[in-house]
C-alpha cells in the first residue's frame, strides 16, 4: 500500500507544472497522456475558474466598483489554486470550486 501512495506522490510531482498550467490556460494539460487524478482535478478547477471569469467579466466586469472587486476575487482564487497545486492538495476553490465536474476524476 505504501508503494501505491509513493507512486501517487511521484505522479503528482510530475504533474505539478501541468496542473499550474490548468489555471493559466486549461486546454494545454488536456493533451497530456496518462493524466493522474490530481491533474484531472486541477484541470476541472481551471475550467470552472475560466468559465466564472468569463461570465463574471461579461455580467459585472464593466461596473466600476463591482468589476474591480470581481477581478480582485479572481486573482485571489487564482493564487489559491496555484497554492493548492504546490501543496499537492485536491481542495476545491472557495465558492466556485464545487460548481461543476467537467473532467472525470478517475
Amino acid at each position: 500500500m505504501e508503494q501505491h501512495e509513493h507512486k501517487t506522490s511521484v505522479e503528482i510531482d510530475n504533474d505539478k507544472v501541468w496542473a499550474i498550467l490548468a489555471y493559466i490556460f486549461f486546454p494545454i494539460p488536456l493533451f497530456v497522456k496518462n493524466r493522474s487524478a490530481f491533474l484531472n482535478y486541477h484541470i476541472n478547477q481551471g475550467i470552472i475558474f475560466l468559465i466564472v471569469g468569463i461570465i463574471g467579466s461579461i455580467l459585472i466586469g464593466w461596473i466600476p466598483v463591482l468589476g474591480w472587486l470581481f477581478n480582485l476575487a479572481m486573482i485571489v482564487l487564482f493564487i489559491i489554486g496555484i497554492m493548492n497545486v504546490s501543496k499537492k492538495k485536491k481542495t476545491p476553490l472557495p465558492i466556485i470550486g464545487g460548481m461543476f465536474n467537467f473532467i472525470k476524476k478517475s
